[in-house]
């Protein structure tokens, strides 16, 4: 079970993730990426796929053409876990 992040935690994330934004009235962060064209971006979603697979840990996103939106919460603990900046610093690293 994972547990939401302290607000020390959470804050020390948030500096380091720079690119990813605090969703309003929810606890959870989000980032947009926009690509090329629509097989650059699906390429993109496909990596990430694979590894949240991997890793038990699903994104909620969402694709249109080139646009790629990602929100990282933990639904187990309702909020944001250390699983979400995991992913999310998987996500930046494999940025084209």
């Amino acid at each position: 079970m994972f547990q939401k992040l302290s607000p020390e935690d959470r804050a020390s994330a948030l500096s380091e993730l720079s690119d990813w934004e605090e969703l309003d009235g929810r606890d959870a962060i989000r980032r947009k990426f926009v690509f090329t064209d629509f097989n650059e971006a699906w390429g993109f979603i496909s990596r990430i796929a694979m590894e949240a697979e991997r890793r038990d840990h699903h994104p909620e996103w969402s694709n249109v053409w080139a646009t790629v939106d990602i929100t990282l919460s933990t639904h187990d603990c309702d909020g944001l876990s250390s699983r979400d900046v995991e992913l999310a610093r998987f996500i930046d690293k494999i940025v084209p």
